[in-house]
């Protein structure tokens, strides 16, 4: 099955954050959708290597991101609470032409680190 995509325009690029003893590196793209009489924000994360792509984008660009849903279940210790989260983590993404079209060439598209182990039980949850 092929990883579905999602496009918008690059509202907000975070730092580069690392949790945890391993380091594990995560970086948010926010892109911004109109939808008409309301505007929609997409929080995209990006992890370990993928955090340095997001360095070649600037606000403003419109891109095309693939990504994958990841849900994780975490609780503090026995005694505490469940809590799921959900993210869209991108894999990688496409800057697009100033004609709304995709770009074809083979340096518009970056390709991020598909390994995407997870970090240690006692580390935060994201």
């Amino acid at each position: 099955m092929k990883d579905p995509t999602v496009r918008g325009v690059v509202h907000l690029i975070e730092e580069t954050k690392s949790f945890g003893q391993k380091g594990f590196r995560k970086r948010l793209v926010v892109l911004e959708q109109s939808k008409g009489t309301f505007t929609n924000f997409v929080p995209v994360e990006f992890v370990k290597d993928g955090c340095d792509a997001v360095d070649d984008l600037s606000e403003g660009e419109e891109i095309e991101v693939t990504y994958r849903l990841s849900g994780r279940r975490w609780q503090r210790d026995a005694s505490s609470e469940v809590k799921f989260f959900l993210s869209a983590e991108g894999l990688s993404f496409k800057k697009v032409s100033g004609s709304g079209r995709a770009s074809e060439g083979p340096d518009d598209s970056i390709d991020v680190n598909d390994d995407y182990s997870q970090a240690g039980n006692d580390d935060v949850p994201f």
